[in-house]
């Protein structure tokens, strides 16, 4: 008998450790519910909500290939290997079969169990699944991992061009075996439900998933790189939460793409060749959480950045966190993520820059929030999004770069319809007012919004200061990319 752990791969299709399961033999499948790890890890509750709705759609597919889903509890990570071992002594399995993951508490765990499984005779295989290239393969000339992503991309194209990954055929049926799913709980202990509108916005299941790849493939794609900036446009995939859950995999992404763009990742429609991009800089930051595995651990990537000396402005940083800061990018940006788990990417960098700059308030507790409310909250991702923002991170903006929310605004809400979205109190301004309300000195009907928390100007200083004052601003980079 055969075991699926199933963790960040929540489908049947292109599924390369259920596939190589299904293929030895009679198989069974099984997910950990981890609350303890999770809360420890920041997962934001709308993200386990995603992941219960999407194991139940995931449960009902495999149910039609009669291969049962079970449901076990390892509260904590150190937990997995007892838990796994009870199971495979009941089931009588023969082996074990894992996509990998890629964190530093994500690679110890599966070497505990490698070990556990072993002492016990059962072989534990893992296999290359949620990224195209295995992390250790794509290495400059020095053997190291790359540090910057344009020369990372450089090797993934030289190797994307020999050859594409192929997908990996779903599997067929098997005989009924003597045990059935568990059900899925409706929540989780110590992780709220979110709201209806919420869930209708994320609905599961690898149906879903695929239909938004083709709809986005189909058509949206060609208009990717000229509308992916503006985000009262529909410009983007929506596919950020899937990919991170697993319910689609970047295989399946990149095979989309390539369809839409004759097999080509470098030339032809200019929108396919800079969502492949995207993918790419998906990948990149995974690499870098094997190569640098100090990003794991909270660290900055640019060792020198650590002695910056961020404020301590629990009130500002309140501010920020519950969208009243006076600048209305910034807090309809919030508020979108509060309301909807995801946030428009060009916005997460312009709050991420404002957070870090001009209030000089640590990368860390902004990573952390967006990981507390984020659907598609990914370690690697957020990182790497959080650490070039705040020019602490690989491939990072110069520190002297300093977004300005209003131009910012201006540029890409230039009608201000994402703006009056999501804060109706600023509907009656008008398109030029409505990104600095603070210019009306109070003269207008929406007297409840905050006057700006900060002066642009005098923080944007501020910052390039406290960088300026860095004992060492060498480049983190060698000379061998």
């Amino acid at each position: 008998m055969q075991l699926i752990w199933l963790r960040s791969d929540l489908r049947q299709h292109d599924n390369t450790a259920l596939a190589a399961a299904a293929a030895r033999g009679p198989t069974v499948a099984v997910y950990l519910l981890s609350p303890q790890q999770w809360l420890e890890h920041d997962d934001a509750p709308c993200k386990v909500d995603f992941w219960l709705r999407n194991l139940r759609e995931l449960s009902a597919s495999l149910d039609q290939l009669n291969i049962p889903l079970l449901i076990r509890t390892a509260s904590h990570w150190d937990q997995a290997p007892a838990e796994l071992l009870k199971l495979c002594r009941q089931l009588k399995i023969a082996a074990v079969h894992a996509n990998e993951e890629y964190g530093v508490h994500e690679s110890r765990r599966d070497a505990a169990v490698g070990e556990t499984l072993k002492a016990e005779g059962i072989t534990f295989h893992s296999y290359l699944d949620q990224l195209l290239f295995k992390p250790g393969s794509v290495l400059t000339k020095t053997e190291s991992y790359f540090k910057v992503f344009s020369q990372f991309r450089k090797v993934c194209y030289e190797r994307l061009h020999r050859s594409v990954p192929a997908l990996v055929k779903a599997p067929g049926k098997q005989e009924k075996l003597e045990l059935s799913s568990d059900p899925i709980p409706d929540s989780v202990k110590g992780f709220s439900t979110p709201s209806q509108t919420l869930r209708d916005l994320w609905p599961a299941g690898e149906n879903e998933a695929r239909r938004r790849l083709d709809t986005f493939t189909d058509a949206q794609i060609d208009y990717y790189q000229s509308e992916r900036d503006f985000p009262a446009k529909p410009g983007t995939s929506q596919l950020s939460a899937y990919l991170a859950a697993g319910v689609i995999s970047p295989r399946q992404c990149l095979h989309a793409a390539l369809q839409s763009n004759q097999g080509e990742f470098e030339s032809g429609k200019v929108g396919a060749v800079t969502w492949i991009n995207e993918l790419l800089w998906r990948e990149f930051y995974k690499h870098i959480l094997v190569g640098y595995p100090r990003v794991s651990r909270h660290r900055a990537f640019r060792p020198e950045t650590e002695a910056l000396a961020w404020r301590d402005a629990p009130d500002d940083l309140a501010a920020w966190q519950e969208a009243r800061t006076g600048l209305p990018i910034i807090d309809a940006a919030m508020r979108q993520l509060l309301e909807t788990g995801w946030m428009h990417n060009r916005l997460r960098m312009i709050v991420a820059m404002f957070l870090t700059k001009n209030l000089l308030i640590d990368w860390r507790e902004g990573e952390r929030f967006f990981m507390r409310h984020l659907i598609d909250g990914d370690l690697a991702a957020n990182n790497g999004g959080w650490q070039w923002s705040s020019s602490t991170g690989t491939d990072s903006a110069p520190y002297f770069r300093i977004f300005n929310p209003l131009s910012q605004s201006e540029k890409f809400d230039s009608e201000g319809l994402f703006i009056k979205h999501w804060l109706p109190e600023l509907a009656g301004l008008n398109k030029k007012e409505v990104h600095n309300p603070a210019n009306l000195g109070g003269l207008f009907g929406a007297a409840d919004y905050p006057s700006p928390i900060v002066n642009l100007s005098t923080s944007r200083q501020r910052a390039l200061a406290a960088f300026k004052n860095l004992p060492s601003r060498t480049s983190s980079g060698g000379d061998d990319e």
